[in-house]
């Protein structure tokens, strides 16, 4: 058998065949013959046993395909869990029955824990931590967590990764691979679905997160962004126990998520708690550009030492979503945009910016967009759903030739979580009144003065030492222009010794504009209200313009 004109190995056949009897037994054969796994063993796959006997076709075949899924192992599964990120490539049940993939499998034995920390820290987990507890606290398919405390009395959580699991994703992976070559060349719907590219998202994911140094890099960064923020706790990384396998972490005491009643028993005000968690994602996504892409019940807590003001608290940092600053700021327009009813504005932001092909008529998406929206804006606001209106918005931009950006989905992803969860915690959670003020504030500080004076300021090296250079420019020039020629251009040594005169010229003039521009703007930048200011930056730029215009 070969995939992509190379042969298969046989420890990848073997698992091809183990696939194809639990696909096969959860009654999924259409997918078993779509991607031709049947093809090297037609007549073992019509005679076997689980062709006939022991199948399962009651359930819908999204259940199924979740119950095969699960049987395959945690590799299978995390794929599972990634792929229903990607609602544009499918089917609504299916998409739906991924999501409910669960990443729970049994905890390996507290001997192998212990020696994967002494192999990765060089030294003795009684050399290391106090106390060292053998019970796991979580046991996922990459990693399982250990409770331990320092010398120094700090409690924290160990993470270590799987013994074995990147030799065992490596192989999965190749078999992922296989798959999806098969599919891409025999399937009808592979064009659409596009396997290949779903793989090869899922591996950048997957090896991520066996890197347990980024996942604490990821940590550091995000409890950085929230240092002087009530709104999110993350805790602290014990960067002297880290290792790509072993992550030390302060260990959070808080309430899950999920533990309604016992919050519901302290007094926790849902109303702000859920009000919260929407400007937690925003403030993520606009104000910081570095968003947590695994925000399930099971990485979120709740401090509640004070009911009234409750705090989130996050953990399992390995998938985190970072947007072009392009995406970003088309991304907040389209969104205010909608919510204007300006259906127009949303389809020039789509050719704008480039997620549609420029040839793309603005009126027919207009009325596209209008089509889809306006049965969805005749409900009261607190009905309407931020990521049920992206996703047909993704949908609407497919029609018109989109490709849908993966940093998008896993955005689309975290909102439809955060949403959930919110109006699970308090079901009147208007999240347009919510979310709307953060982005209209967002979108002012990107064009306040003060915003341009720093950027202006953080480029000064750059430009001071793009003007320092200029001199040695000219004079090699005129260097040149003076050396003999073997066949002299007279009018051509004109037009250069004049071009040079004029960039002089400029240089100087540019020069000084720059400079009472700049006074100008950091005068506004401490006080927008004096005419100093406004005359300085006003001569300024008339100065730019001008030497532009005239030298």
């Amino acid at each position: 058998m070969r995939a992509g004109g190379r042969p298969l190995k046989l420890r990848v056949l073997g698992r091809l065949v183990q696939i194809q009897r639990v696909l096969v037994k959860h009654g999924l054969d259409d997918f078993v013959q779509a991607t031709h796994l049947y093809r090297p063993l037609r007549f073992l796959f019509f005679l076997s046993p689980w062709m006939w006997l022991g199948r399962s076709r009651r359930a819908p075949r999204g259940e199924r395909l979740r119950l095969a899924l699960q049987e395959l192992g945690p590799i299978f599964v995390k794929f599972g869990q990634a792929v229903s990120t990607r609602r544009d490539l499918l089917p609504p049940d299916i998409a739906d029955e991924l999501a409910k993939l669960q990443d729970r499998v049994p905890p390996f034995p507290a001997a192998l824990a212990r020696a994967a920390v002494e192999r990765t820290l060089g030294r003795p987990v009684e050399q290391i931590f106090a106390r060292f507890e053998d019970e796991p606290l979580a046991a996922a398919s990459i990693a399982q967590v250990h409770a331990a405390r320092l010398e120094n009395g700090r409690e924290v959580v160990v993470k270590i990764v799987r013994p074995g699991m990147r030799a065992r994703i490596e192989r999965d992976l190749e078999v992922l691979f296989t798959l999806a070559t098969l599919a891409q060349r025999y399937w009808r719907e592979a064009r659409r679905l596009r396997p290949v590219e779903l793989v090869s998202e899922y591996e950048k994911t997957i090896l991520d997160e066996l890197d347990l140094m980024r996942e604490a890099a990821n940590a550091t960064q995000l409890k950085r962004n929230f240092a002087s923020s009530d709104l999110l706790y993350v805790p602290e990384v014990f960067w002297d126990f880290c290792s790509t396998e072993v992550m030390v972490m302060e260990r959070i005491h808080g309430i899950p998520i999920s533990d309604m009643a016992r919050l519901r028993a302290l007094g926790t005000n849902f109303e702000r708690l859920a009000e919260n968690g929407v400007r937690i994602f925003f403030t993520q996504v606009f104000r910081h550009n570095f968003f947590h892409a695994d925000m399930h019940p099971g990485n979120i807590f709740v401090l509640a030492d004070d009911p009234q003001r409750p705090r989130y608290a996050a953990i399992d940092f390995g998938i985190m979503g970072t947007l072009d600053p392009r995406d970003q700021h088309y991304l907040a327009e389209n969104f205010l945009a909608v919510f204007e009813r300006d259906y127009r504005r949303v389809a020039v932001l789509h050719v704008e910016s480039g997620w549609v092909p420029p040839q793309t008529r603005i009126d027919e998406m207009e009325s596209a967009i209008r089509t889809v929206c306006e049965p969805i804006f005749d409900r009261p606001l607190s009905d309407i759903s931020f990521g049920h209106l992206l996703l047909r918005l993704f949908e609407i931009s497919r029609r018109f030739n989109m490709q849908i950006q993966p940093q998008l989905m896993l955005l689309q992803k975290t909102l439809f979580n955060v949403e959930g969860l919110g109006r699970e915690l308090y079901p009147q959670l208007d999240i347009w009144t919510t979310a709307t003020p953060i982005l209209r504030e967002w979108m002012r500080e990107r064009v306040s003065v003060r915003r341009l004076v720093k950027q202006l300021w953080r480029q000064l090296p750059d430009v001071v030492e793009s003007l320092q250079s200029l001199p040695a420019l000219l004079k090699e020039s005129v260097r040149r222009v003076h050396e003999p020629q073997t066949h002299p251009e007279v009018t051509a040594l004109k037009e250069l010794r004049e071009t040079m005169r004029t960039t002089a010229r400029r240089r100087d003039a540019v020069t000084g504009a720059s400079a009472v521009l700049f006074a100008g703007l950091v005068w506004l930048a401490f006080d927008t209200a004096g005419w100093p200011g406004w005359v300085l930056a006003g001569s300024g730029a008339a100065a730019l313009g001008a030497a532009y215009r005239w030298l």
